[in-house]
């Protein structure tokens, strides 16, 4: 469970957050905001699912994978 106090990026214990389960399902606009507010220094980068992770790691980086169509597809 995130702290709630000031809004800081830590888990009870001092512990950094890793991850968001809590945002699966959620559009990219509103998983960004909740990654934000845990982490603000964060990168969210969207990446299909179907794309190679990035090699490098970095510590500000967060992925989050895409992997349904939002809207149908059209010729044109």
């Amino acid at each position: 469970m995130s702290s709630v106090d000031g809004g800081n990026d830590t888990m009870a214990g001092g512990e950094k957050k890793t991850s968001w389960p809590e945002v699966v399902g959620l559009s990219i606009e509103e998983a960004t905001k909740i990654i934000l507010k845990d982490m603000p220094e964060a990168s969210v980068v969207a990446m299909p699912s179907t794309s190679p992770r990035p090699l490098n790691w970095a510590s500000n980086r967060v992925i989050v994978v895409v992997d349904t169509v939002a809207q149908t597809p059209t010729v044109g």
